[in-house]
């Protein structure tokens, strides 16, 4: 033990400050939560434990109908359709910058990742401004057509897809600047002796380029999923009365459970939900997309 400290201490010392700050602002929360979704919680009487003790659970799958169920699913369909598309958009627009000059690279790098340092409320207030039904871009187009206007975030049967459009047209900043960084680092000499085999562009792109940059798909498969997973200001301020349970999702279902109603315990529960869903499908997603491959 004396050996291990002279020899390591000085590294754990500089890292003493980052986990004491994960602890108390992440992992100590978190752990308070789990215990709060076997409870009764209340900000002024504290915690009492419910019967049976997963009550909570129960509650937050039965209550009104059931519409944390109706929230699994349409948060489930929007990180499907959200990550499969921010994945290839990414994809493909790092592929068309990468072959540019190193100035036209770093100058579409730039614009491109201007949404990411957006506020997520002034993305979401500008698709609202051209969802409007009455004086919205989208139907203005439509009319400029002779198609008749769309009640986007108001019709229970499109709101949800609306919502989702609104963030596959958004442009993926983090995937092109990192599938951009990824692509820049395989060695050149690869791709010179596919083309004296013959190789043409599409099928160097495939068999080098996608295969080399795996990890980097992962990375970003995993962080759009927990994203995805995790929506709440877009939907917030989009459709911030909702259009009935179609545009629930897990994470305003948390919010009304925990900041309107004060019902803690719920809420938590419905968190530990997500927060297993998170970890199984991203289990899954290491899985499916691990890459042994290192150059």
């Amino acid at each position: 033990m004396r050996r291990f400290v002279q020899k390591h201490g000085w590294s754990y010392t500089f890292i003493l400050p980052s986990l004491l700050t994960f602890t108390v602002f992440v992992l100590a929360p978190v752990v308070w939560a789990f215990i709060i979704s076997f409870q009764e919680y209340s900000l002024v009487r504290g915690g009492t434990w419910v019967t049976p003790i997963y009550k909570n659970y129960v509650t937050a799958f039965t209550q009104f109908g059931g519409v944390f169920v109706s929230a699994i699913r349409n948060t489930l369909i929007y990180t499907l359709f959200t990550v499969t598309a921010n994945i290839l958009i990414g994809l493909i627009l790092a592929s068309l910058i990468q072959p540019l000059s190193n100035w036209l690279r770093t100058f579409f790098r730039a614009a491109y990742y201007l949404p990411a340092v957006t506020s997520a409320l002034i993305i979401g207030l500008t698709w609202a401004y051209i969802f409007n039904a009455q004086w919205g871009f989208a139907n203005y187009l439509l009319r400029l057509v002779g198609l008749p206007p769309v009640r986007w975030l108001s019709d229970p049967d499109i709101a949800l897809g609306s919502v989702t459009l609104s963030a596959v047209l958004t442009v993926p900043a983090t995937a092109v600047v990192l599938f951009s960084a990824a692509m820049g680092s395989i060695p050149r000499e690869y791709y010179e002796a596919a083309e004296l085999d013959g190789a043409g562009p599409i099928q160097r792109w495939w068999h080098i380029t996608v295969p080399l940059i795996k990890s980097t798909t992962l990375y970003l498969v995993v962080i759009y999923t927990i994203a995805s997973f995790e929506v709440f200001e877009r939907i917030y301020v989009m459709v911030p009365s909702g259009v009935g349970n179609s545009t629930q999702t897990i994470v305003t279902q948390i919010y009304n459970n925990g900041f309107k109603d004060l019902n803690f315990g719920v809420a938590s529960a419905q968190a530990f939900v997500l927060f297993v869903m998170i970890a199984a499908v991203a289990a899954l997603q290491f899985r499916a997309l691990r890459s042994d491959v290192e150059y």
